[in-house]
C-alpha cells in the first residue's frame, strides 16, 4: 500500500523562500504590497515544492472563485449535434483558461433546467455568466439578473426592451444576409427564396429582415421557416419547391440547413448552381467545403466571437481602469463583420 505524500502548505512555502506566511498569501493571491524580489523567491518555491492554493481559502481571500458559467440556452442533442457551438464554446474556452478561469457549461431545455441554473448561479459559485443562443421569452435574463452576476451575451439581446446596459458580441446578421441575397441578384437570380432560422432567435430574425431589405416585393410563397437543423431545411426546401416550382435561388440561414436544402434538390434533379443557387450562412468547415456541390456561405467569425464574450466579461470583472474606461467608454455591444465567401454552389 502506497503512503500518501502530504501536500504542501503556505508554511512549507514561507520556510523555503525565507519569507512570513502572510508574504506567501499575498503573493499567491495576486495581491499588492510584496517587492519583487522577495515575490520571485516565493513564485520559485512554490514551483519546486509544487504547491497548489486552497481554492476555498483562496475565495475568502479575493472574493473570487475564477470560474465562469457558460449558459447555453439549448438542449444537450442539440448542442453536441451542431458545430457551432463546439467554435463558439473553444473561443471562449481559450480565453479563459489563458486567465486561468474554470468554463461551468450549464445547458437548458425545460423549466426544470431554468430552475436548477437560476439555483446555482445565485448559490455564489461562480464570478459571471456568459450566455449565448437564447431565445425570446427565455426566462434566463431574469434569474440572472436576480443573481447579480455580471453577464455578457452572445447575440443581440432581445429581452431590454433596447434599452441598452446589456453586453454582448454579434455578428452583422443583417448585412450578411443582405450581401448573400445581392450576390444571387448580381447573378441574375430573380426568384430567390429564404429558409430562416427559429424566428424566436435574434440571429434569423436579423438574418430574415436582411433578406426583406432587398427582397421587398418578393412572393411571400418565397420564405420558408426552419430552425436551424438539416432536417428543417430539408423539410423547407420541399415545401418551397411544392409552393413555387420555378424559384432559382436559396438563401439559407445556417449551413446546416443550406446541406438539407442541397439534398432535396438532388432529390428533385435540380441542378446546382445551373438550376438554384445556394448561399447559406456561417461558413463552418468543413461543412461548407463537403457539401455538393461546396458552398458559397456567409463567414462570421464564430470563435472569435466566443473569445470576445469571455475578454468583456473578465475586463469586467477585473475593474481594470477608471470607472470611465470600464462603462461608458465601449458600447454595450460589439458587432463583428461578416464576409461572403464564394464557392460552387452561387
Amino acid at each position: 500500500m502506497t503512503e500518501t505524500v502530504p501536500r504542501p502548505t503556505l508554511e512549507a512555502v514561507a520556510a523555503r523562500a525565507g519569507v512570513s506566511r502572510a508574504t506567501v498569501s499575498r503573493v499567491v493571491n495576486g495581491s499588492d504590497g510584496v517587492r519583487e524580489p522577495l515575490a520571485e523567491r516565493v513564485r520559485q518555491a512554490v514551483d519546486e515544492l509544487g504547491y497548489v492554493p486552497n481554492q476555498a481559502a483562496r475565495s475568502l481571500v479575493t472574493k473570487r472563485h475564477d470560474a465562469v458559467a457558460v449558459i447555453v440556452a439549448e438542449p444537450e442533442t442539440r448542442v453536441f449535434a451542431d458545430p457551432f457551438f463546439a467554435r463558439q464554446l473553444r473561443g471562449i474556452s481559450k480565453e479563459l483558461t489563458a486567465h486561468d478561469n474554470q468554463l461551468v457549461l450549464l445547458l437548458t431545455e425545460d423549466r426544470d433546467d431554468h430552475v436548477r441554473v437560476g439555483r446555482y448561479l445565485a448559490g455564489g459559485h461562480v464570478d459571471g455568466a456568459l450566455v449565448f443562443s437564447l431565445h425570446i421569452d427565455d426566462p434566463l435574463p431574469e434569474l440572472i439578473q436576480r443573481a447579480g452576476l455580471p453577464t455578457v451575451f452572445g447575440g443581440r439581446p432581445d429581452f431590454n426592451g433596447g434599452r441598452g446596459g446589456v453586453s454582448y458580441v454579434d455578428s452583422d446578421n443583417r448585412g450578411g444576409a443582405r450581401d448573400a441575397v445581392r450576390h444571387l441578384l448580381g447573378l441574375g437570380r430573380r426568384r430567390v427564396a429564404h429558409i430562416t432560422g427559429a424566428l424566436d432567435q435574434t440571429s434569423a430574425v436579423d438574418r430574415h429582415d436582411g433578406y426583406r431589405d432587398v427582397m421587398a416585393d418578393a412572393d411571400p410563397r418565397l420564405v420558408a421557416r426552419g430552425d436551424f437543423t438539416p432536417a428543417s431545411g430539408e423539410r423547407a426546401m420541399r415545401e418551397l419547391l411544392g409552393r413555387h416550382p420555378g424559384l432559382d435561388a436559396v438563401f439559407a440561414a445556417n449551413d446546416l440547413m443550406a446541406a438539407g436544402a442541397l439534398r432535396v434538390l438532388r432529390e428533385h434533379g435540380r441542378r446546382v448552381p445551373e438550376d438554384v443557387a445556394v448561399v447559406g450562412f456561417d461558413d463552418m468547415l468543413p461543412i461548407a467545403e463537403q457539401t455538393e456541390p461546396p458552398l458559397t456561405t456567409v463567414r462570421q467569425d464564430i470563435e472569435e466571437m466566443g473569445r470576445l464574450m469571455a475578454r468583456l466579461l473578465l475586463r469586467d470583472l477585473d475593474h481594470t481602469g477608471t470607472p470611465e474606461e470600464t462603462s461608458g467608454a465601449r458600447p454595450d455591444g460589439l458587432i463583428l463583420p461578416t464576409t461572403l465567401i464564394r464557392r460552387s454552389s452561387a
